[in-house]
């Protein structure tokens, strides 16, 4: 089970945290963070506060105050209400008790049911400018807001950034407010790549609660004010015509400079059709960023450096080295590098979004004891089938030697082995092994001077959002590189964020494919060729169906993947012993 399925997954994610500063400093508190993460990640139950927890091996009076102030600060943060401590409800029930079977209670009246307070947000919390900038669309609108768009509103009712944490030990802004709102169905996501937020009923509900707050009248109250910088006009156009073009070698000038304009894209609500061959993909004029225009710059993952010292000392050593990263919550890997637009309006005025697109490159680090752990849960094989499927051309796994039990490494030796040759044989990923952190950051820093002269000196091509689909996306980067092998072709950060998502992109194809390779032997590519033959799961076991009863349909069952598939040779090949696995599940054979 991954940290994100726990009852308790927020809990978890800070004892890990600090169970890795412990490893990173070799502390004795090690054995002491491991019970607690071990049990608190196998225990199924939900707690509501972390004095609950006490309950729970590894977990003590202190290890429980730490969790209490550090869910205090995520509350403060983010505008939620503390949760109340279990000694505070157990001596209210007792006082109720009390009170209805003493001598006195006759002469008390009832306690009234009270109604659950209407949510309110914090005054010029985020939860509360998001809410704001949202309800300055129509009612009745159906088209929605991307997150760039909605921070630009938003940013001016609140007192706290949207893009940078106020404190820089931490990896909260005021974007995390968008989970409550989501949480508490005040507000509805949808669309790929591209997000599109809208308030809900209940949203709007929560908009008119605000603006009859004494605190918005007071600040409302003159007319004449002036519109805060940043703030757009709520009549957005987001169906601009689509110029079409099939690329070519002979790339456009870039469109006239029409001044600054607002974002907008086709709306993107369904997956898009399924792309069977070339005359199914889309023409488009490239956007051209020429040199000079943009700089490279590395990106990192909060995730890896989760805490205060960790963070900061990868930051600093990347920085003394020419390669300060840009910290931020990746979708799909580890480290990545990302052209920056010098003007942030460039490609917002030729019908793009943001200001950084995305290069070739991209890196999954992992620690040897990660990745034993990912290739016993099965997390090795699902995060190289999404690097596969994100399109990008050149992969690196990082494999960062650390010090471990030799019982462990001894244990593991040889599946460690069999999955660095599968990554380099099989995917065609490049592995680089270091002894320890250091020596990865300086091998960060020299792939981002590496990476700064290659494509700083050259053009960017970069592909409008408005015209990829997830159905469309690898098919179409697949063409191009065929097609025009000496031209590269580029997607904005936030659109190949939206199709790397675990789950925003998750169409009925990936999910059976998904459960497919959770059978043992079902490998990624086996999966596709059963998947080319039964298109769903539906269509799966209805084959099986149809094979019918008693011994002879049983034997039919077990049979038939390895029936179909004879003419598979290599890796793809599927055995009888697998068939008969497959339909166990499948077919109930």
């Amino acid at each position: 089970m991954s940290d994100s399925e726990s009852a308790n997954p927020q809990l978890l994610a800070w004892v890990k945290e600090w169970l890795d500063v412990a490893r990173e400093k070799n502390s004795k508190g090690i054995t002491t963070y491991k019970h607690a993460y071990d049990s608190l990640k196998a225990c199924p139950i939900t707690f509501e506060h972390p004095a609950q927890l006490q309950q729970l091996k590894g977990f003590g009076p202190k290890l429980c105050e730490r969790l209490e102030d550090q869910l205090k600060k995520h509350c403060q943060e983010n505008g939620l209400p503390m949760p109340p401590h279990p000694r505070a409800r157990k001596a209210s029930r007792n006082s109720q008790n009390d009170d209805d079977n003493g001598e006195g209670s006759s002469s008390r009246p009832a306690k009234k049911t009270r109604k659950p307070k209407a949510y309110v947000p914090a005054f010029r919390s985020g939860a509360f400018a998001l809410v704001v900038a949202l309800s300055t669309q129509d009612e009745d609108t159906s088209t929605g807001m991307t997150k760039t768009d909605l921070i630009e509103i938003a940013q001016p009712h609140c007192d706290s950034s949207f893009t940078a944490p106020n404190d820089p030990t931490k990896f909260y802004t005021a974007w995390n407010s968008m989970k409550t709102l989501v949480q508490k169905e005040l507000v509805y996501e949808r669309g790929r790549p591209l997000k599109r937020y809208a308030l809900t009923d209940e949203g709007w509900e929560a908009a008119k609660r605000i603006k009859e707050t004494s605190q918005w009248q007071a600040e409302n109250s003159n007319p004449n004010e002036t519109q805060p910088t940043g703030q757009t006009s709520t009549n957005i156009d987001f169906n601009p015509p689509l110029r079409t073009r099939s690329p070519s070698v002979e790339l456009p000038e870039p469109l006239p400079d029409a001044g600054p304009a607002p974002l907008s894209y086709q709306d993107l609500v369904s997956d898009g059709p399924v792309v069977d061959d070339d005359s199914g993909l889309p023409t488009f004029t490239p956007i051209r960023l020429p040199p000079g225009s943009f700089s490279v710059h590395l990106l990192l993952d909060v995730r890896e450096v989760r805490a205060k010292t960790d963070r900061d000392y990868m930051q600093d050593e990347l920085a003394k080295q020419g390669a300060k990263p840009i910290m931020r919550s990746m979708e799909l890997g580890d480290a990545q590098w990302i052209a920056k637009c010098h003007d942030s309006t460039l490609l917002s005025r030729h019908g793009a979004e943001g200001d950084e697109v995305v290069l070739d490159w991209i890196v999954e680090r992992k620690r040897l004891d990660d990745l034993i752990g990912s290739i016993k849960d099965g997390r090795f094989h699902e995060q190289k089938f999404r690097l596969k499927r994100s399109g990008a051309k050149k992969v690196i796994y990082i494999i960062e030697e650390i010090a471990m039990d030799p019982q462990s490494i001894q244990r593991y030796e040889e599946a460690v082995q069999s999955a660095i040759a599968s990554t380099q044989v099989v995917n065609g990923y490049f592995v680089k092994r270091t002894t320890k952190m250091d020596e990865t950051i300086r091998y960060l820093a020299r792939m981002t001077t590496m990476l700064k002269r290659t494509y700083e000196s050259k053009s960017l091509n970069v592909v409008p959002t408005r015209v990829l689909t997830a159905q469309n996306y690898m098919p179409l980067l697949t063409h191009l590189r065929e097609k025009e092998p000496s031209i590269g072709f580029y997607v904005t950060y936030p659109a190949f964020s939206s199709l790397a998502s675990k789950s925003g992109t998750m169409t009925l194809r990936d999910i059976f494919l998904k459960m497919l390779m959770t059978t043992k032997g079902v490998t990624g590519e086996r999966a596709l060729e059963i998947q080319k033959r039964w298109k769903t799961p539906y269509d799966f076991v209805k084959a099986f169906e149809a094979c019918g009863s008693g011994e002879q349909g049983i034997k039919r069952k077990r049979d038939m993947v390895f029936t179909k598939t004879t003419q598979l040779v290599g890796r793809k090949k599927i055995s009888k012993a697998l068939s008969h696995k497959i339909a166990e599940v499948w077919g109930n054979a």
